[in-house]
């Protein structure tokens, strides 16, 4: 069944009835708000294969905070109020949201079982931060609008290699 239409008016929309409360441990300094097509879409990706919870949503206005752990994402249905330009399919484009997913493993068994093919297969990089390399196990996947987002997991700090 496709989603509502969310409410027209932006007032109503950020005022009206909603579930759950702040996520614990605070806000976010930046937390991103994805547009999205479709919600409970959406939502599926995001809470049923890569794990997050609905901290708090407003169902009329077709939006809800997400978390999973200190990783925070905002989705909204599209609803033309806040479009900059036209909207194409893959959304955000020129970026990725990467998310820290401590064990990647049973992540990549969600994708995997839902039939949800990764943009890019887990691969391990080290990058390097001052006089250190932090490295992750990481990989792409796009969600159902396109959106970019790198799933990583830590794998610790190490000396560069002398070279």
């Amino acid at each position: 069944m496709p989603d509502a239409k969310p409410l027209a008016d932006p007032v109503d929309r950020a005022r009206s009835l909603s579930t759950g409360a702040a996520p614990q441990g605070g806000f976010g300094a930046l937390v991103p708000e994805l547009y999205v097509t479709e919600l409970d879409a959406s939502l599926r990706f995001w809470c049923d294969l890569l794990g997050f919870a609905i901290a708090y949503d407003r169902p009329a206005a077709r939006f809800a905070f997400l978390a999973r752990g200190a990783a925070q994402i905002m989705l909204c249905q599209r609803n033309g109020s806040w479009d900059t330009a036209a909207l194409e399919y893959p959304f955000g484009r020129g970026m990725n949201l990467q998310t820290m997913i401590e064990p990647l493993d049973p992540v990549l068994a969600a994708l995997k079982a839902a039939g949800w093919p990764l943009f890019e297969a887990p691969s391990e990089a080290w990058y390097r931060v001052g006089d250190a390399e932090h490295g992750q196990r990481e990989c792409l996947v796009q969600d159902p609008d396109g959106y970019l987002v790198r799933l990583a997991e830590d794998l610790g700090i190490r000396v560069p290699a002398k070279g």
